[in-house]
C-alpha cells in the first residue's frame, strides 16, 4: 500500500498529508514567532470568560459600587451643569436651551404645588359651610387652569424660538417644558444656571 510521506517540522510537529511547499511554510511561521501556532480549539479555550463570575457575592458589591459612583456623578453634573455626566434626557444644546428659557421667566405653575396645599388646607375650615366649601374648589381649579394656559403661551414662543435657532422641535419636548415649568425654581434639576430671572438664552 502507498502511504503518504511525512516531514517533520523543526517543532517536532509532523503534519500528514500536507504538501512540501504547506510545510515549509508553517515550519518558518512557527520558527519566526518562536512558538508553535496553537490549535484552534485550544485558542478558543483560552478566549473563553465565564458568564457567571466565581464570587457573585463581590460581583454584586462591585456594580452597587459603580451604580452609586454613576449616580454621585451625574448628580454634582446636574448641580453644576456639566452635560458629560448628566442624563441622556437632559444633553444637548436644544434642552439647555428649553431650561434657560423657562428659568428666565415667571412661571405660574411652579407655583401650582404650593397654592393646592394651601386651598386644600382651607377645606378642612369650611367642611361646615358647603357654599364656601365650593368657593374654595373652584379657586383651586380656576388657578390650576391659569397655569395651563400660561405653560401654553411659553410652549407656543419656545417653539417659535427653537425653529428659529435650531430649524426643528425635536419630539418629547412638550413634556419637557411642562415638567420643569411647574416645578419649584430651586428644586430643579439640571440647575438653572443663571441665579436671578429675566436672563433670556439667545
Amino acid at each position: 500500500m502507498f502511504s503518504r510521506s511525512k516531514t517533520s517540522t523543526p517543532d517536532g510537529v509532523t503534519p500528514v498529508g500536507d504538501s512540501p511547499d504547506e510545510v515549509t511554510a508553517a515550519s518558518e511561521a512557527a520558527a519566526k514567532k518562536g512558538r508553535p501556532t496553537p490549535k484552534r480549539n485550544v485558542a478558543q479555550a483560552a478566549n473563553k470568560r465565564p458568564l457567571v463570575p466565581d464570587d457573585r457575592k463581590a460581583a454584586r458589591k462591585a456594580q452597587r459600587e459603580k451604580s452609586r459612583v454613576d449616580r454621585e456623578r451625574a448628580y454634582q453634573a446636574m448641580q453644576t451643569g456639566d452635560e458629560k455626566y448628566m442624563p441622556a434626557k437632559d444633553k444637548g444644546p436644544v434642552r439647555r436651551y428649553v431650561r434657560d428659557l423657562v428659568d428666565a421667566r415667571w412661571n405660574l405653575g411652579e407655583f401650582f404645588l404650593p397654592v393646592a396645599f394651601i386651598f386644600l388646607f382651607a377645606t378642612f375650615f369650611t367642611t361646615q359651610y358647603p357654599d364656601l366649601s365650593i368657593v374654595v374648589m373652584l379657586g383651586l381649579y380656576g388657578f390650576l387652569f391659569l397655569t395651563i394656559i400660561d405653560v401654553w403661551l411659553l410652549w407656543r414662543s419656545l417653539k417659535k424660538r427653537l425653529t428659529a435657532k435650531f430649524g426643528e422641535v425635536p419630539r418629547g419636548l412638550l413634556l419637557y417644558t411642562i415638567t420643569r415649568a411647574y416645578q419649584l425654581r430651586r428644586s430643579r434639576l439640571p440647575k438653572p444656571m443663571n441665579k436671578k430671572r429675566g436672563v433670556y438664552p439667545e
